[in-house]
């Protein structure tokens, strides 16, 4: 008689398996979390004194205040609004100048000098301090920023308004320096833009693009403005002898022809009646 051979039946561990697919959730869920902390961690190093990045500023921005002339209450607020809507698109990480124009070609004097060391609001709660990340921001650059137009409101009463060698020096000293060479740039001059220097004055010559041509401006302050963003804001003067229009007009086609990029003019609420006789 042939032998009967029962199978074998294979003990499943259900409980092992079940306990080695809870370990391994648990494993994906704690890389899952340190990588969540990770990320929410602020660890960039940050040089004192400008608050930039150790690795260098993303962008930078600057902003030409004109304190040749004084500036009319009304004007001044409109320019208030202006310069928060700069500061506030200045993101973390982003650098920060603002100069003064003088009567002098090429000073401009510094009025501010920095990054956006950010106000803590992408800083968690478990992996660092957002609340002394904001006091930080608020005192190096908050706070700095939104005195600054009062600084100007009373101008210097210049005898020159060099406004092209003040955008010369910018250009020079900051967008093809360390800060600003290779990353996005952008310029605004807060101005009547009525440049009057030794070389060329448009209290004579007006806004006519060919005279300005044929004065020695036309080669002393030949700035290559190639990649960098150009906005005006620009200040109305009782005095001016010609069209703001035309006068626009001509800004546009300076920075153009030094291949930079015009992106805007707004003229500045009010007529600027101080230092006048009204």
């Amino acid at each position: 008689m042939a032998r009967r051979y029962g199978r074998k039946k294979k003990k499943t561990n259900i409980g092992t398996i079940l306990g080695a697919s809870v370990l391994g959730l648990l494993s994906l869920g704690m890389m899952a979390g340190f990588g969540w902390m990770w990320s929410r961690t602020d660890d960039t190093v940050l040089v004192e004194g400008t608050n930039c990045p150790a690795t260098g500023a993303t962008s930078a921005t600057v902003v030409i205040f004109d304190a040749t002339d004084p500036i009319s209450p009304t004007t001044l607020t409109d320019l208030k609004n202006q310069f928060r809507g700069i500061v506030d698109s200045v993101g973390k990480g982003e650098y920060l100048r603002v100069v003064s124009l003088t009567g002098t070609p090429g000073e401009i004097p510094l009025m501010f000098d920095g990054c956006n060391p950010g106000n803590g609001s992408d800083v968690d709660n478990w992996t660092g301090n957002p609340e002394m990340k904001r006091r930080k921001w608020e005192e190096a650059f908050d706070e700095p920023l939104d005195k600054l137009p009062d600084t100007i409101a009373n101008g210097t009463e210049a005898a020159q308004s060099p406004i092209m060698a003040a955008i010369q020096k910018v250009k020079l000293t900051v967008f093809d320096g360390e800060l600003g060479a290779g990353r996005p740039n952008r310029l605004f001059l807060a101005s009547d833009m009525i440049e009057h220097t030794d070389l060329y004055s448009q209290y004579k010559s007006g806004p006519d693009y060919e005279k300005y041509l044929g004065s020695l401006a036309a080669k002393e302050y030949r700035t290559p403005l190639a990649d960098v963003d150009v906005s005006l804001f620009y200040i109305e003067r009782p005095d001016r002898k010609f069209d703001a229009a035309d006068h626009a007009e001509f800004w546009k086609q300076w920075v153009e022809r030094q291949d930079g990029n015009f992106v805007s003019v707004i003229r500045l609420a009010g007529l600027n009646l101080a230092g006048t006789d009204e």
